[in-house]
């Protein structure tokens, strides 16, 4: 199929073939391409656990947290800088909400805000000596590592805090009812499919591609449409397509958790603000060359600041939610988080030199992490060849990431 057969509206800018389209755009082509074939491996090998409903749940739940934190790690490592306390964070978040709802006997609620609220002060904090004093990023949250492991020591007093209240566990283990449906039983006794769920991720997945088809439509008029027509159909019916099965699948269990509906808003907001506001698009700006964007009169060390207080508060969500689906605050909830989060955002194709990243590459890198995770255990491979195996592919996708900007 050659570009001329595309509609006019639709159709790529001459001069533009699909090998030069695929060499600019490998990143984004190679991390959804990796994830197919991860996902199509692991379902063959674990004869067909892989995508059964209760294990893609499951997926889901288990790599909640760290999707969360990799949105705003993703906005922190574009601006040119790295947070290695967000694991840290996270416990201390945890640690706090459970002194404070199960031994204080505080309302969830406020609990929930008061604890937002401290993890974006936390990462303030951070964000002001880094951006204000340009004491390096890596110095500044190796500190706040080691002082929030020892303040959720000192919080929990070596001890294990729980169980918390049903209401509060919702939030990493409840699902979204289905309101299309009565409940009952089928002929043969089974439970009905998750009507709402099922609707509701077609729904998605029809309006994303009724916003890309609008989207490349817009560009059209202007004459700056890139991608040639065969890779836009094949993308787009690609992710709506994933999307109704997912949804098809969550549908035959429990239908959609509600931490699913939290990451789904979480990637649908910055996702937005990253490609289609001035804020975002300052934020590659400052992480492409710092001092250019300022004499271009961007206010750098302000973003740098804010993308730090909004790393503290995504660690801190995410640490309400592992304290909900764990039931507990422990003294070592979220050791090596970090690790986790911040190779889920180099593998989805972000660059250390920063300016270079998406959110969905951030989501589909931390989801590569969590399919490889959940795939080498059902096969019963030890969680020393795991780290090993994780690490290798750490280093492929950073190799990757420099020799393509040397062929560039």
């Amino acid at each position: 199929m050659t570009e001329t057969t595309a509609p006019a509206s639709l159709g790529a800018k001459p001069g533009g073939s699909m090998g030069a389209f695929l060499k600019r755009h490998v990143r984004e082509y190679g991390i959804l391409i990796a994830l197919v074939v991860i996902v199509a491996f692991f379902q063959v090998a674990t004869d067909g656990i892989m995508l059964r409903p209760v294990n893609l749940t499951n997926i889901i739940l288990q790599n909640s947290y760290i999707v969360i934190m990799a949105v705003g790690m993703l906005l922190v490592i574009v601006s040119g800088h790295i947070d290695l306390s967000v694991g840290s964070v996270l416990g201390f978040v945890g640690a706090l909400a459970a002194v404070m709802i199960v031994e204080a006997g505080l309302p969830w609620p406020v609990v929930a805000v008061v604890c937002l609220a401290v993890g974006a002060l936390i990462g303030a904090a951070q964000g002001f000596w880094v951006a204000y004093f340009k004491i390096p990023s890596f110095i500044v949250t190796l500190a706040g590592m080691l002082v929030f492991k020892g303040l959720t020591l000192w919080l929990l007093a070596g001890q294990s805090v729980g169980p918390f209240p049903p209401e509060f566990r919702l939030i990493a283990s409840g699902f979204v009812p289905d309101v299309l449906s009565d409940g009952t039983l089928d002929m043969l006794g089974a439970t009905k499919i998750n009507l709402f769920s099922l609707v509701a991720g077609t729904a998605v997945a029809a309006l994303i591609a009724v916003m890309a088809v609008r989207g490349r439509m817009a560009q059209a008029r202007t004459g700056a449409v890139d991608e040639p027509f065969a890779f836009f159909i094949m993308r787009v019916a690609l992710i709506s397509g994933a999307l109704v099965y997912m949804s098809w699948l969550m549908a035959d269990f429990r239908g959609l958790p509600n931490v699913f509906i939290v990451m789904a808003l979480l990637i649908a907001v910055y996702s937005f603000v990253t490609s289609r506001t001035t804020f975002g698009r300052r934020i590659y700006a400052v992480g492409g060359n710092e001092k250019a964007a300022t004499l271009s009169g961007i206010n750098s060390k302000r973003l740098v600041f804010l993308t730090f207080a909004n790393m503290g508060m995504l660690a801190a969500l995410a640490g309400l939610v592992f304290a909900a689906r764990l039931n507990t605050a422990t003294p070592k909830a979220g050791a090596a988080f970090e690790l986790d989060v911040i190779a889920a955002v180099f593998i989805g194709g972000a660059s250390m030199a920063g300016g270079v990243g998406t959110i969905v590459g951030a989501v589909v890198g931390a989801f590569i992490m969590g399919v490889m995770n959940n795939g080498m255990s059902i096969l019963g491979i030890g969680i020393d060849y795991q780290q090993v195996i994780k690490g290798l592919v750490l280093l492929a996708a950073v190799i990757f990431d420099v020799l393509n900007k040397q062929k560039g």
